[in-house]
């Protein structure tokens, strides 16, 4: 392919991308599937590899991030971002209707209004307030709301949002700002938390922190995994199309922003009220998280009339959802036991009618979060949900609690295997440190082990893997691989073909890649992208389980839990003779050939930044020969950095910051020298 027809096709591509993303998320509806898209974008991402030079930073690949961000920037908000003033019951929405009119001179005639304001009602969505700033369509700046008067540069990871357009499609002004609120989806938060639980890790508290911590994450790649989403509510600027709100929120639309479909315009506060006590009920069926209602004067030459306090608009008001709560009785209280031996408590109720389920069962967290309730069997405690999924007890009717009831006492044992329990310093669960014997933890590793991501068994699942444990065939993980068919048949539900499969599968999972097998084996805390990044650094399992713990840190995405948590599960004996039985049976312990090919240690120690435009290689080859070659890519100059590798127009910032360091520039011949 020539330069020239490279560059068509990658416009082209561009193009059509872009298209579908704005189909996808801003009309919701889709005309290709999300296998047409992703190879289409594999094309884009290939193309411009091989031709850097037509790399437009605006490009649909830019979204799956890759730059480091050392420190967020604090920028101030040319329009402060105010916040609104907050309402709980009807009174204070009608007391605010009447102060809206009071302030327009509207009068009233017999005790009832002749004219009604229009007022816009939007969803309060609960994430973390974002300001995008375009210029020429182009997305310039994406700003945090910080204090209002001034927030944190999150531009970079702003991009990995594919809600959020890096360049608009028509029609649009020449420069503006349009504000919305970034949050993560439920679907996608209970997902993320499923795979936390798998590896032992800490599950997030809820959609909303998930959202916020997300976008401070330095790695913009690890930001595009999130899967964050943005929905747009208020444009501001000096020259807009129209003169109301709820016209220029349709206008942004067309411009290639995702608008909530489910505002609404309202003619006067009663409907208003009708909008409120729809979405009370129907908030519970979203698949991401409100907490309320936002009220708005649509009329732009209104809205100016009513001006501002000094801390919120008088023309806009925010209505809070009560979080639905009952009382119930606390029956008993039984204690789960995860995978990695965490024991999770859990309140047994009497089953009662809350947010259109039947609620029978809450969380009780941790041994604190018991103590701080003060919660006992035998109580009437408060659930609810707010914006939660899953139900949580927020308190206990002392007034109902009969005399003598004796506090709770925490289990010390394991319900499973009777073993005592252990709790680490700065922890909040206790755990059981029995994981070679105690059942739910057998029982769950082995099912973790032949996962899809993992050994990928398909038809070994969790209820076989129960069967097998039942009957004494498997007690860990490489009993698996011992497995005959004459021992399988005369399982109850396994007839001839079924165990044919069963043995196949086994026997097919010998080929599964050294990386997921890492992460098969169950080490806590190494998720499936930690076992990637360990793969790739130390080639095979032979290096990982005699590195040192200084040597681990050095790992990318390796921290002291991590390592610690690594030296410990290759300490101990009993794990040293599973692995054993695995190798010998024939499990990829080590990078193939073809993963390994030109690698080296040549670049051991070594930081390099890299920056400009180069005509051998692209940037990413750079990025990936540096790390073959057992070097470290960085997005940001340090003292750290050993190289900075300098193609053609290279950004003068960074080369302001390299000269006043010190750190040495490198031309792409010089870093190929190095190789060589």
């Amino acid at each position: 392919m020539t330069a020239s027809e490279a560059h068509h096709k990658i416009k082209q591509l561009s193009k059509e991308l872009d298209e579908h993303n704005y189909k996808y998320y801003a009309l919701d509806n889709p005309t290709i599937s999300d296998y047409q898209f992703d190879k289409m974008l594999e094309e884009l991402i290939a193309l411009e590899k091989q031709f850097p030079e037509f790399l437009s930073e605006d490009s649909p690949s830019q979204r799956v991030g890759g730059q480091i961000t050392k420190e967020f920037k604090s920028v101030k908000h040319q329009y402060p971002m105010l916040s609104l003033s907050n309402s709980y019951n009807e009174e204070d929405l009608i007391d605010f209707d009447r102060k809206v009119r009071e302030g327009l001179g509207i009068t009233s005639s017999g005790g009832l209004f002749d004219f009604a304001i229009e007022y816009v009602c939007e969803l309060k969505f609960d994430g973390l307030s974002i300001s995008l700033i375009y210029e020429k369509g182009k997305l310039v700046q994406a700003i945090t709301r910080g204090d209002g008067v001034q927030g944190d540069d999150v531009t970079t990871n702003a991009k990995t949002i594919k809600s959020i357009p890096l360049h608009l499609k028509e029609n649009f002004p020449d420069k503006f700002e349009i504000r919305g609120e970034v949050f993560m989806p439920r679907p996608v938060f209970d997902a993320i938390n499923k795979e936390r639980e798998e590896i032992g890790d800490a599950l997030m508290a809820n959609p909303r922190n998930a959202a916020s911590g997300t976008m401070k994450i330095q790695d913009s790649a690890q930001v595009a995994k999130r899967k964050l989403d943005c929905f747009l509510y208020y444009v501001l600027g000096e020259d807009l199309p129209y003169a109301s709100h709820f016209e220029n929120m349709h206008a942004a639309q067309s411009w290639g922003f995702k608008i909530s479909k489910d505002a609404k315009l309202c003619s006067g506060i009663n409907e208003v009220l009708d909008f409120i006590h729809y979405w009370d009920k129907e908030r519970f069926n979203l698949p991401f998280d409100i907490d309320g209602i936002v009220i708005k004067v649509n009329d732009y030459r209104q809205q100016k009339n009513l001006g501002f306090t000094a801390k919120s608009p008088r023309w806009a008001i925010a209505y809070k959802f009560k979080a639905e709560q009952v009382s119930t009785e606390l029956q008993s209280i039984t204690y789960q036991v995860g995978r990695t031996g965490a024991i999770t408590p859990v309140a047994n109720l009497k089953p009662i009618p809350l947010g259109g389920t039947t609620v029978k069962r809450a969380s009780l967290h941790n041994a604190d979060i018991i103590e701080k309730l003060d919660v006992r069997v035998g109580d009437y405690v408060y659930v609810e949900k707010g914006g939660e999924i899953i139900p949580k007890i927020v308190g206990v009717d002392l007034t109902r609690r009969q005399p003598h009831t004796p506090p709770t006492q925490y289990i010390t044992l394991c319900p499973e295997c009777g073993t005592l329990l252990e709790r680490n310093d700065g922890e909040a669960n206790h755990f059981c440190p029995n994981e070679s014997s105690c059942p739910p933890q057998v029982i769950g590793k082995m099912e973790h082990f032949v996962s899809r991501k993992a050994m990928n068994i398909d038809s070994l699942g969790g209820e076989t893997i129960v069967q097998l444990f039942n009957a004494g065939l498997v007690k860990n993980i490489a009993d698996i691989y011992d497995l005959k068919k004459d021992q399988l048949l005369p399982l109850e539900r396994m007839a001839e073909k079924s165990a044919n499969n069963l043995i196949e599968g086994i026997e097919a999972s010998k080929q599964v890649p050294f990386e997921r097998v890492l992460y098969a084996i169950g080490i806590r805390h190494v998720g499936e992208t930690t076992a990637k990044k360990i793969a790739k650094k130390v080639k095979s399992l032979e290096v990982l389980m005699h590195a040192s713990r200084e040597e681990l840190l050095e790992i990318d995405e390796v921290g002291e839990i991590i390592a610690i948590s690594i030296h410990d599960f290759f300490s101990d004996e009993k794990n040293k003779q599973i692995i054993a039985r695995l190798k010998q049976a024939g499990l990829q312990f080590a990078l193939s050939e073809e993963q390994q090919q030109g690698g080296s240690d040549k670049l051991n120690g070594l930081t390099f930044v890299i920056s400009g435009v180069f005509t051998k290689h692209s940037r990413e080859q750079y990025k990936d020969m540096i790390e073959l070659h057992g070097g470290k890519n960085s997005g940001s100059i340090s003292k750290k950095t050993s190289y900075v590798l300098a193609g053609d127009n290279m950004g003068p910032e960074k080369l302001k910051k390299a000269q006043s360091l010190g750190v040495k520039l490198i031309t792409e011949d010089e870093f190929l020298e190095m190789l060589n």
